[in-house]
């Protein structure tokens, strides 16, 4: 079965909301390829190890949440950049890609994928009057101390967590996927005994240790898998298509 390219973006975009986010970068149809749809395949970053396989996988679209054309960066098409976008056009590929709608999603968004992962329960936004606001706050089931949820955070994610401990049990969190380790002090403001994100600044560590709050950098790869994913999965099902979801790790 195939459908066409223009109705898988509109009811990606729909589904997402994305024209009311303003981004770093444009959400949507990055690069056009074929008119017709057959096989997506998903993956968190538009690298060219990605692109590659998705070409292997004989793939219409290439769906992302790290896509291309972000603010600030040279706009000349040369080097990796022209490798990456000749690869696409070259096997007329599609670019998929989606940056804060889905981070915010409430349903397949990159945070409430990864509470599911971990089971948290969400109970608010860090900021709820704030549209924007891509930090939740919520709960375990049961305390944990720092270590052990470590451990569960690396058992769940496969991957080893840096981590800050803190001197209390770990019952209400605050997360957000990716690099948002800027939040640890409207975390702390908000009384959580632990903060959970992708990456660490040197600043982050004293923040967290002056305030004896337990932090947790999973990795912004490790972190970000699963809201792709889940739109992939969404997007396979509304339109009876096939999806492939392509881990291409990152340590980082």
């Amino acid at each position: 079965m195939a459908i066409s390219l223009t109705a898988l973006v509109e009811e990606a975009d729909r589904f997402l909301d994305a024209a009311r986010i303003q981004d770093y970068c444009p959400n949507g149809l990055q690069v056009e390829g074929s008119p017709l749809v057959r096989r997506i395949v998903s993956g968190v970053t538009a690298s060219q190890a990605l692109l590659d396989a998705a070409v292997e996988a004989q793939a219409d679209v290439v769906l992302v949440h790290h896509g291309y054309f972000w603010k600030g960066e040279n706009p000349c098409v040369v080097g990796m950049r022209q490798r990456r976008l000749k690869t696409l056009l070259s096997h007329d590929i599609s670019l998929l890609a989606y940056h804060l709608p889905l981070d915010l999603h409430p349903e397949v968004g990159n945070n409430v994928q990864l509470a599911r992962q971990l089971g948290l329960t969400v109970e608010e936004p860090l900021e709820p009057g704030n549209p924007r606001s891509i930090v939740l706050v919520g709960t375990l089931a049961e305390p944990m101390q720092p270590g052990d949820f470590a451990s569960h955070v690396r058992d769940r994610l496969d991957r080893e967590p840096l981590l800050v401990e803190g001197s209390r049990p770990i019952r209400r969190i605050a997360w957000c996927t990716g690099g948002a380790q800027g939040y640890i002090d409207q975390a702390i403001a908000a009384g959580v005994d632990a903060y959970l994100t992708g990456e660490v600044s040197e600043q982050t560590v004293h923040s967290a240790r002056e305030n004896d709050v337990t932090f947790i950098a999973a990795g912004h790869h490790a972190t970000e898998r699963y809201g792709v994913q889940a739109l992939g999965e969404y997007l396979s099902g509304h339109f009876g298509i096939e999806h492939i979801f392509i881990d291409c790790p990152n340590p980082a």
